[in-house]
Order: C-alpha cells, then sequence, then structure tokens
C-alpha cells in the first residue's frame, strides 16, 4: 500500500457533532517597544469616567501618542474622546488592556502645566477633570492644527529679545508702593498685589497701567496673562497692549471671536510664538510659556463665574496658576472685593493704591442726595427720580460735556404691578411678568417671558384693570430726561445695543449698570440713579457690588479740579459713604469683619446640592462622614424647585470637604439609585 493509500489519521471530534474545531487564535496589535502603556483622561458627563484610564499603545501609534494630544478610545462599547495625559512603563489595571483608538492630531495642545492646574481646578470646586479639560482647550479647528503642524517640521528661529522696560508708567508713579512693583516685575521677581485704580479714561487709564505691567514682565523675558470680564474690556485692554508693546504680538482669546481666530492665538501661545495672552474668563487656561505676571481686571464681575461644571471663578483659577507657577499676580479694579481684601490680611497679597492727595486730584466731586444738606435744600430729595441736586448738575455739565446717567434696568418699564392691590403683574398664558414696552406712539404691555401682548389687563387678587410701574427702565428714563432738557441729545446703551465708546460733545448717555459707554475725555458728570434698587437687591454681596458699579462709572467722570461732579441718589448705607469718600478698601475691610463675624463666604468656604429633594437626600446620606467633619455646618435640604441643601466649612478643611462630596456622587452614579444633583461649591451667587 503506497503511503498515498495509507489511511487518514483519526481526528478527534468536537464535543458537539457537527461543531466546526476552534480557528487558531490571531496575535493581538504589537505593543509600542518603550513606554507602551497610555493614561488617558475622557471627556464625559458620568461622574463614574472622572479617572484615568490605560490603554494600550501600539507599534502604529507609537510616534504620534506623545503627551498632551487628543485621542479616541472605547469604553464600554462607546467611543470617546480624550487627552493622553502620560505614557507608562506598565499598568496596575490587572486586566488586558485595550489599545488606543486613534490618535486626532499629532500636535500636543495640553501642556503639562495646564494638565497640572486642571487637576488642581478638579480637586478645589469637586468637579471631572474631564470638564475642566473641555475649558482649558479649545475645540478643534482643522485648518489651523494642519497650518501649525506643517509648521512644526520648520527650522526654528532665534528666540526674540525681549522688550526693554517701558519708560511710561501709566500712572503707576502715584501708587503706593507701585512703582517698586513695577521694578520688582522687571527684575523678574514675583510679587503679588491688589491694585486699586481710579483712572477709567485718558492716558493714564486702567488698561495702559496694566500694559505697563506686563511690559515691565516681558521685559525680563518671561510672558504674561491679562483676564478682563467681557468684550468691551478686552477691545480696550488688547488696544493699550499694542500701544505699550509695538510689534510683540498680544493674541485675544474669546469664543466671539470664532472657532478658527480662538484655536490660531491658542497655538500661537502653545508654540511660543506669542508670549502675552489677553482674553475674557476661558483664557485662565491660556498655554503661557515662561509665564511671569497674571493679571484679573474687576475681580469682582459675576462674569468671571463660570455657569458650567466645575463652575470655577477665574480670579481662584489664576490665583491657583500664579501660586503653582510661582509668577506674579495683579487683581486691579476700581473697587476691592471682599475676597482680595481677605488675601490682603493674611499676607498673600500687598495693596498698591493711591494716596489721599493723588486721589482728590483725580477723581470728581461726589454728592449724596441722602445727605443732611441735600435733605434740607430739597426736601423731596429722597423720594424723587431725579431731584434737583441731580437735574442742576447735569444742566450745567451739559455746557462743558457728556452727561453719564447710570440706571438699574433695561427697557421701558420692566415691572408692572396692579393699581389697587399692588400685586406684581403676571402673563395669563406662562405666568411671566408683564412689562410695558414702546411701540411707535402707543405703550404695548407683553410678557417678557413669552411676548404675548397683554391687551386687557385684570388682576388675578382684586380684580383691578390699571396698572401701575414699580420699575423704570433705561428707555423710560431716556424720554423723561428728553423732556427734562430740552433739545438736548439723548443717547441709551442698555440691553443688545450696548456702546463702547461716545463722543466728547455734549449729551445725555443713559446706560444700564456695566454698560456704561467711555467717553475719551471723561464726562462732564454722572447722575447716579436706582441706588436704593442696587441695595436692595436680596443678595449678600449687594452693598459689595452697588459700590463696585458705582465706583466703576465715577471713574470715567473728569477730576473735581475740571469741574467732574457725581450725584448719588441712595439712602445712608456704608456702601454710599465709602463711594463719597472713594474708600473701597476700607469698605472691604469691614465688610470682612462682618463675613468672619457670621461665619459667612469668604470668611468660610459654600458648598451648594441642588436636584429632587429625594436625591438631595440620598447624596447627604452617602456624604455623611463629610458632613459630620469637624466645623462644617449643614442647613436643609430645603424643599423647593429644585431643592437645596448648604454646607459651610472652614477654609482649612476645604480640600477634604470638596474630595469626600466629589467622591460621593461618584458613588451614587456607581450605584444608580436616584436621579443627578448639582455640587457647586464657592459660588459668589449663593447667597
Amino acid at each position: 500500500m503506497s503511503a498515498s493509500q495509507q489511511p487518514a489519521e483519526p481526528v478527534q471530534p468536537s464535543l458537539l457533532t457537527g461543531f466546526p474545531l476552534p480557528e487558531q487564535a490571531q496575535p493581538g496589535p504589537r505593543p509600542a517597544r518603550e513606554l507602551p502603556v497610555a493614561r488617558v483622561c475622557v471627556e464625559s458627563p458620568l461622574p463614574q469616567l472622572d479617572r484615568l484610564f490605560d490603554y494600550l499603545v501600539t507599534e502604529e501609534l507609537d510616534n504620534a501618542a506623545t503627551p498632551g494630544v487628543r485621542v479616541k478610545v472605547r469604553i464600554a462599547g462607546r467611543e470617546h474622546v480624550g487627552f493622553l495625559l502620560e505614557r507608562r512603563d506598565s499598568s496596575d489595571a490587572g486586566v488586558r488592556l485595550s489599545p488606543l483608538g486613534a490618535v486626532l492630531s499629532p500636535l500636543p495642545v495640553l501642556a503639562p502645566e495646564i494638565a497640572e492646574l486642571a487637576s488642581a481646578v478638579a480637586e478645589r470646586w469637586g468637579g471631572a477633570l474631564g470638564d475642566v479639560l473641555r475649558f482649558a482647550v479649545p475645540p478643534r479647528a482643522v485648518k489651523v492644527e494642519a497650518e501649525f503642524a506643517a509648521r512644526a517640521g520648520e527650522a526654528a528661529g532665534p528666540a526674540p529679545e525681549p522688550p526693554a522696560a517701558p519708560r511710561a508708567d501709566a500712572g503707576w508713579s502715584e501708587l503706593n508702593p507701585g512703582s517698586a512693583f513695577l521694578r520688582h516685575v522687571a527684575a523678574g521677581g514675583s510679587p503679588r498685589a491688589v491694585l486699586q485704580t481710579a483712572h477709567g479714561y485718558g492716558p493714564d487709564a486702567w488698561p495702559h497701567t496694566i500694559a505697563a505691567a506686563v511690559a515691565a514682565a516681558r521685559s525680563s523675558g518671561r510672558g504674561a496673562l491679562v483676564v478682563v470680564p467681557d468684550r468691551r474690556d478686552l477691545d480696550r485692554m488688547h488696544a493699550a497692549l499694542q500701544a505699550a508693546l509695538p510689534g510683540e504680538p498680544a493674541v485675544r482669546l474669546s469664543a466671539e471671536d470664532g472657532p478658527s481666530a480662538r484655536s490660531r492665538a491658542f497655538l500661537e501661545l502653545l508654540t511660543g510664538r506669542a508670549r502675552i495672552a489677553v482674553g475674557t474668563r476661558g483664557a485662565v487656561f491660556a498655554p503661557v510659556q515662561d509665564l511671569g505676571l497674571v493679571v484679573c481686571w474687576d475681580d469682582g464681575d459675576d462674569l468671571y463665574l463660570e455657569p458650567r461644571a466645575p463652575y470655577f471663578h477665574a480670579r481662584e483659577v489664576l490665583l491657583l496658576r500664579a501660586d503653582q507657577a510661582g509668577c506674579a499676580a495683579l487683581l486691579a479694579g476700581h473697587a476691592v472685593s471682599v475676597e482680595a481684601q481677605r488675601l490682603v490680611e493674611s499676607g498673600w497679597l500687598q495693596r498698591i493704591a493711591p494716596g489721599r492727595a493723588a486721589l482728590r486730584a483725580s477723581t470728581p466731586r461726589i454728592t449724596s442726595t441722602a445727605d443732611s444738606i441735600e435733605s434740607a435744600r430739597d426736601p423731596l430729595a429722597r423720594v424723587a427720580r431725579l431731584p434737583h441736586a441731580a437735574w442742576q448738575a447735569a444742566r450745567e455739565a451739559l455746557a462743558e460735556g457728556p452727561v453719564l446717567v447710570q440706571v438699574a434696568r433695561a427697557g421701558y418699564a420692566p415691572s408692572l404691578a396692579c393699581e389697587r392691590c399692588r400685586e406684581p403683574a403676571r402673563c395669563r398664558h406662562c405666568s411671566g411678568p408683564l412689562a410695558e414696552q414702546p411701540s411707535g406712539r402707543e405703550r404695548l404691555v407683553a410678557c417678557r417671558w413669552c411676548g404675548t401682548p397683554e391687551l386687557a389687563f385684570s388682576c388675578r387678587v382684586c380684580g383691578a384693570h390699571a396698572l401701575r410701574r414699580t420699575a423704570i427702565g433705561a428707555l423710560r428714563t431716556a424720554e423723561e430726561l428728553g423732556r427734562a432738557f430740552p433739545g438736548a441729545v439723548v443717547v441709551t446703551s442698555a440691553g443688545d445695543s450696548v456702546k463702547s465708546e461716545v463722543p466728547g460733545s455734549p449729551a445725555l448717555v443713559v446706560a444700564t449698570v456695566g454698560a456704561e459707554p467711555l467717553a475719551p475725555e471723561g464726562y462732564a458728570a454722572a447722575l447716579l440713579l436706582d441706588g436704593e434698587a442696587l441695595l436692595r437687591r436680596e443678595s449678600l454681596r449687594a452693598p459689595e457690588e452697588a459700590l463696585r458699579r458705582w465706583l466703576n462709572a465715577a471713574a470715567l467722570v473728569r477730576p473735581a479740579s475740571a469741574g467732574g461732579r457725581v450725584v448719588i441718589t441712595a439712602g445712608e448705607s456704608e456702601a454710599l459713604a465709602a463711594l463719597v469718600r472713594w474708600d473701597p478698601a476700607g469698605f472691604a475691610s469691614r465688610e470682612l469683619a462682618l463675613r468672619r463675624e457670621l461665619s459667612l463666604p469668604p470668611a468660610v468656604r459654600t458648598a451648594a446640592v441642588t436636584g429632587a429633594m429625594g436625591d438631595v437626600e440620598a447624596f447627604l446620606d452617602v456624604a455623611r462622614d463629610v458632613t459630620s467633619l469637624p466645623g462644617v455646618r449643614l442647613v436643609g435640604p430645603v424643599p423647593g424647585e429644585p431643592a437645596q441643601a448648604l454646607a459651610f466649612f472652614p477654609i482649612a478643611a476645604g480640600p477634604a470637604v470638596a474630595r469626600g462630596l466629589h467622591a460621593a456622587r461618584i458613588s451614587l452614579a456607581v450605584r444608580r439609585s436616584g436621579g443627578p444633583v448639582t455640587l457647586r461649591i464657592d459660588a459668589p451667587d449663593l447667597l
């Protein structure tokens, strides 16, 4: 029998008849020879994914998978985008690692120092690292990234020479100890200070003062970062930097500029082609190389509070960054926030402010209609919307230039009530507040929420049909002033038509708080109306906020030596007295002492948990170990839509409390017991 005729070797059949033999396992992806493990933070709103995941770096992605790049990975069968934070030799996960899905861009857009800052922010506010990285790195602009990736292969030119220290001090010489601060920064030092300035316009205005500090930092070969509240301040600050440092690139970082412009500015900083950045709230994470100075203008502005998780405050992030980078820090403004005052009294910041002689030479004369002299002259001054003193000041100042009129609200009559019982007028369709708006020669009453006109109002309480105005807006004020000053030009800056600048010709400029335009040569006078409305706001910070708004407006007025005058209509209060004396630091010191006595922020830290009542109670039950720590005081939960619980805790216990509350959120999410809750730590608008 030949070999071909030999019977085949018997084959062991499978256990199941007809079931094919298993195929030999295919070899898996080949790992990179060095540092084959990548640690990745994914962007996800799920609390249970707020940790670092290990993935296998394959040979194909070895060169591209560098720390800081955007990657795509799979978790539980779903694709997620994240950032590669580091490469390691091994993993302690204890399971077989999945390979990286893809590297989305070869550019390492997350700098190591920004990753470290993001981790500190997430811990400080009890948030997720992925949420912070969403703010730290702007969304991709593929064409812009491709342009910078192509440039990466070009030979780098010589490093630019740092500019010389500025000759013009832009008002620093009248500040004590302003000149010493500039010299310290220019010498490469890292002083930290609160700057109080009184100049809102002209060559010594605050943008030029800050630009001089930035120039001092650049003269030492370091970079600088300036953060401002809004677009108008951004335009002024950017123009001042360009004037102080001609030829030096100063990039803008603002979401309003569009994704391509923002991405380009970000990459200019990341690659070191620019060393100066100015921007709004999100610019606190700008990757400025060799950072030597961080500046926050008007740090008490509520625009610095991020409305999305983890609800950080830009001022606090800048202070964290200054401490992390060991650089100089400057909190500047016409007012002094209570938070800044606490840091001054602790010794972490020093105070820089003009002396009394310099203040008298640069500030306007401030008159209150509530003082005894004005009350004796005009007995109706306390109840009149435009007292005689304000009318007289405006009439005289109109011969010299523009007059600023600050009001509390936009619109025409933004608040209406029943004439008989004073019940707030509500829409019959959605229960929104009714407001009066001009419509040709008629006055249209409509809902501020849904816009439905109200043609036949009937009070839900007493059945009356007549309405009365409980608040007067900018448009109504402009109409009244036009009648009071026949022939005068009336300009409004409010709502959707905010103006950045007005000419120096005589005019009445009616603006809501925070929307005051700049007059290049200063206003001849300012009338600060609706002072009581600002002071009566239901907020712990109402007096502090009112003083800040008043000082910002008064700083736009010419000094008393040039005839500048400010008239304010408000009842007697500590904030009003501080305005008349131009003493924001003294007011902040007294306010801080009261907060300490009452154990209120910023003397203590706060945390708010909001959500459905059952979910808040479940959260507090899981976080019982945190809320029972020494010094922690729990208030609530208070029923409502939504329900809310507040926790007050000492500053020293802040890190432990923040970690514990964040861990409680993750624990509830993993268990999937109950609905989600919102955790906000140290939000200024909580009280």
